[in-house]
């Protein structure tokens, strides 16, 4: 599949250099196009040893959407701790406005555009859930429920048969070392097939 390489021009921030974001891909567009946003951005780096993150933030207004332009080739464990920092900076912020949102940006693999998915009410935990309903999706694609292997086109029909006398809590649980890239793939997988992400965690 060819990659779509969004070049996102950051001359009033880097001193005329231009860095690149290799956004994931998907064949679905959730939203296409968002009013009244600031960029965030996270670029991939290594050094002679580790992956790194390097963030920017520095056009973010807390009034307005927040568009969160993440590498896919990110790992988890990087994109999460400073996913929750900025969401709690624009929580505490005096001027956030109560209609803005936050959303991760992705190219549409079918439509080749920018599309967007929102994730303001979604919560993140470095950490196993302690309880509820565990929905793994491993590094391979595999989905697994407490444990059990569900084929992911049967995983909504799987979970409305689940026996319980009181709602059920839905965990949706992610490898810290998977990438960003197979994270937003699952997001919008659960987003087009009616499952309700709430709790996000990773470990």
């Amino acid at each position: 599949m060819k990659k779509v390489v969004i070049l996102i021009s950051l001359l009033s921030l880097f001193s005329c250099e231009d860095k690149p974001v290799l956004l994931p891909q998907v064949d679905h567009t959730i939203l296409a196009k968002i009013k009244d946003h600031s960029p965030i951005y996270m670029f991939f780096k290594t050094d002679e040893k580790d992956t790194l993150v390097d963030v920017n933030r520095r056009n973010s207004i807390s009034s307005t959407n927040w568009v969160f332009n993440i590498d896919k080739r990110l790992p988890l464990r990087l994109v999460v701790p400073e996913v929750i920092k900025l969401q709690a900076k624009k929580e505490g912020s005096a001027h956030k406005s109560a209609a803005s949102e936050n959303y991760f940006s992705y190219s549409d693999s079918i439509q080749k555009q920018l599309a967007f998915i929102p994730f303001t009410k979604l919560t993140f935990t470095l950490e196993q859930p302690k309880y509820g309903v565990n929905i793994y999706f491993a590094k391979n694609s595999t989905v697994f429920v407490n444990e059990i292997e569900v084929k992911k086109e049967d995983l909504k029909t799987y979970l409305s048969h689940l026996p319980s006398d009181k709602p059920l809590k839905f965990n949706y649980c992610f490898d810290k070392n998977s990438s960003y890239g197979s994270f937003v793939k699952e997001l919008v997988f659960a987003k087009t097939n009616g499952l309700q992400v709430e709790s996000v965690f990773v470990y």
